[in-house]
């Protein structure tokens, strides 16, 4: 099924690494993104319900302090840390601190700083 599209909707990201093979393989095996080379063999992705698009960037700073924050909606966010760790990141918020809310963030393997959040039963 193509995206929903709409005016004001986050179509596309551009993720800071320092390796794109890596970070792409974490995204994969922590969140199920499809991985795929673009035309200009960029190598991009779509994100779990394929809504959301993007790619990784070199040579540009990580997302290192949050600041803009995304957050990547998850079923079980304590599960999904032991999958951030057990492929190489590090969490760097865990959770309880934006309680009543289900949220943790994590560090990626290029240095970025981004959220989990898990909806409320």
């Amino acid at each position: 099924m193509p995206p929903t599209l709409g005016n004001g909707k986050i179509c596309y990201i551009e993720i800071p690494a320092t390796d794109v093979s890596r970070s792409a393989d974490f995204y994969s095996r922590v969140f199920g993104w499809t991985i795929r080379q673009r035309g200009d063999g960029a190598t991009a992705f779509d994100d779990g319900v394929g809504q959301v698009s993007g790619a990784w960037v070199l040579g540009r700073p990580p997302a290192a302090q949050p600041g803009f924050m995304i957050y990547i909606m998850v079923d079980s966010v304590a599960a999904t840390m032991e999958t951030v760790i057990a492929n190489g990141g590090e969490i760097v918020q865990p959770i309880g601190a934006d309680a009543p809310e289900i949220t943790a963030r994590f560090r990626d393997p290029g240095g970025n700083v981004v959220g989990l959040y898990q909806e409320p039963a």
